[in-house]
């Protein structure tokens, strides 16, 4: 990461706290690491991409629905999903620092040095290197391959590592409420299971036939040893995920159409298309045919905020397997090249997977402006202004009357009652107008509607947009439409 791009990333941070998006977990007990509240403003936001999300899911698509899963599931779950086993991270210990480091975390902060030396094929090239090791288990030449590097702690300043070895990544707890007969249970690491475990109990219930998508958004939980870049990589997180179960043999088609559909979601809320790109995966789980990322360029460099994967029929199989439950699906439509009922079939699934809180600031990251305003006498003026999309903004509309006397807040009163059924909506009349218009520009509000001593007369009311800083005059009546168009 670049000075600059550090500087950015840091002012985000702070104007996060500043302005009620995201607080310090605990922060009066000196917070906990890598884990965050989110406040009135962010809470908001957050609700706004997830509802975003669900609605492009369920309500856009007629052949996907929605559950909720609980949190908790049976233990044999996770042995059956292969996370018990296999849900690990490559670790390293500096002796000197006792610090434990992810190799890849390790590797890749090196090849941000080696970009900001303007060593840009050097870093792809080491980038590269470590994604073919890793997808071996070449656990000897990924150590040499530090050394080789000079990579060292930041803390220590000394290359005096341990052997690479698997950490697993799952938080176990008991379940019972005496401590000698609980039960070892996992806070789930993903959603997913959730809907694979259910995938009957929706099929029949929600009479769906194939191809079909299960979708959910909760919680789930990883005990990364090393957390970072803010909310980007945290223990307790949220996923907005899909399942999408198809026909086998038609899942390459399927792996495509989401590929494709999950990055014009992304488009649709207006980012720049130059700030995505797709990450094929090297490295491939065993059960998996194809898998990629969707990747966007926050300050620190392009990171994955969406996966797409073709998880082939792994999931059913193994639930079946260790719960002796068949998983299969009856699909009666006719194959044209046999002329008969394709008939009983375990289906093959298609995964999207996105993060909400990266979502979240990846939302932050692309809306953040420090801008430079020079007014018509030549001199300059400055603001923080969050160019949210109106449709997710947590505020989509403030209400200002111009004084606290003359009816005008009773006059403002009333048009906040007509708006606030439809959309959230901020009343304000505090403070000088310019000091409120800057205070909604830094929370990302699209529209300030100021009413004023002409509006007791005629019902008109001046409106100023966020982005342009450009207003007119409106009447009061037109200011409900207004917003909506610009929402939906």
């Amino acid at each position: 990461m670049s000075v600059q791009s550090d500087k950015i990333f840091q002012s985000i941070i702070s104007h996060a706290k500043e302005y009620g998006f995201v607080f310090p977990s605990s922060e009066i007990y000196d917070g906990l690491s890598a884990v965050y509240d989110y406040g009135p403003n962010g809470s908001e936001l957050k609700k706004n991409i997830r509802d975003y999300w669900w609605k492009s899911m369920t309500q856009m698509h007629e052949n996907i629905v929605g559950i909720d899963a609980a949190i908790f599931m049976h233990p044999t779950t996770w042995k059956a999903s292969g996370h018990v086993d296999n849900f690990s991270d490559p670790m390293i210990d500096n002796k000197d620092s006792k610090k434990r480091y992810r190799v890849d975390h390790l590797i890749e902060a090196k090849a941000d040095i080696l970009t900001n030396e303007g060593k840009a094929d050097e870093a792809e090239a080491l980038l590269k290197q470590m994604d073919i090791l890793l997808a071996a288990e070449d656990f000897v030449s990924l150590k040499q391959l530090l050394a080789d590097n000079k990579i060292v702690c930041s803390v220590s300043g000394t290359s005096n590592w341990t052997e690479i070895r698997q950490f697993n990544l799952m938080f176990d707890t008991q379940l019972g409420s005496v401590a000698e007969d609980a039960n070892t249970i996992y806070l789930r690491p993903e959603t997913a299971q959730g809907i694979f475990v259910n995938f009957l109990n929706v099929q029949k219930t929600a009479r769906m036939k194939i191809p079909f998508g299960i979708a959910q958004t909760g919680k789930a939980f990883r005990n990364e040893i090393v957390a970072r870049q803010f909310i980007f990589r945290m223990r307790e997180f949220e996923q907005m995920e899909m399942q999408f179960f198809v026909r086998p043999g038609t899942e390459g088609f399927w792996y495509k159409f989401w590929k494709e559909a999950r990055l014009q979601w992304h488009l649709s809320l207006g980012i720049d298309a130059e700030k995505y790109r797709y990450h094929d995966h090297v490295k491939l789980a065993h059960y998996a045919k194809e898998a990629c990322d969707i990747e966007f360029e926050f300050p620190f460099g392009f990171k994955e905020v969406e996966g797409i994967h073709s998880r082939s029929d792994f999931d059913l199989t193994q639930h079946q397997l260790y719960s002796k439950k068949k998983m299969q699906y009856f699909d009666n439509d006719i194959d044209e090249t046999t002329g008969k009922a394709f008939g009983n079939y375990i289906p093959y699934v298609v995964e999207t997977s996105i993060g909400l809180d990266r979502m979240f600031l990846l939302i932050l990251s692309n809306s953040y402006e420090e801008e430079t305003i020079t007014k018509e006498d030549g001199t300059t003026d400055s603001r923080v202004v969050l160019h949210i999309p109106t449709k997710i903004a947590p505020n989509k509309l403030a209400i200002l009357p111009l004084t606290k006397k003359d009816g005008l807040p009773e006059l403002a009163r009333e048009l906040m009652d007509e708006c606030k059924p439809y959309f959230k909506c901020f009343f304000e009349e505090k403070d000088a107008i310019g000091k409120r218009y800057r205070r909604q520009d830094a929370i990302g509000t699209p529209f300030c509607v100021t009413v004023d001593h002409q509006s007791l007369e005629d019902k008109t009311v001046t409106i100023r947009y966020r982005d342009s800083m450009l207003q007119e005059r409106i009447s009061m009546d037109k200011v409900k439409d207004l917003v909506l168009n610009e929402i939906f």
